[in-house]
């Protein structure tokens, strides 16, 4: 399952190469790529692990960068 989201607020590359180097570890986690210059994140995952996979990334998101709201595009 592949789904895009846009990151609100993300304002430093190396904080999205850090979220995207800690969600690629989750479990359930096929695919992962942040793009600071777009503010958006693709997500693929296994079938049926979407939503424990996005409360993971939230958790990631929130404690590197407080300030990001993740939206689904």
């Amino acid at each position: 399952m592949k789904r895009a989201y846009r990151l609100e607020g993300l304002c430093c590359a190396n904080c999205a190469a850090k979220m995207e180097h800690a969600i690629s570890k989750l479990d359930g986690v096929s695919a992962v790529n942040i793009s600071f210059m777009t503010t958006r994140m693709t997500l693929e995952t296994e079938d049926g692990r979407m939503d424990e996979v996005i409360s993971g990334a939230e958790r990631i998101i929130k404690k590197i960068e407080p300030d990001v709201v993740l939206k689904r595009i």
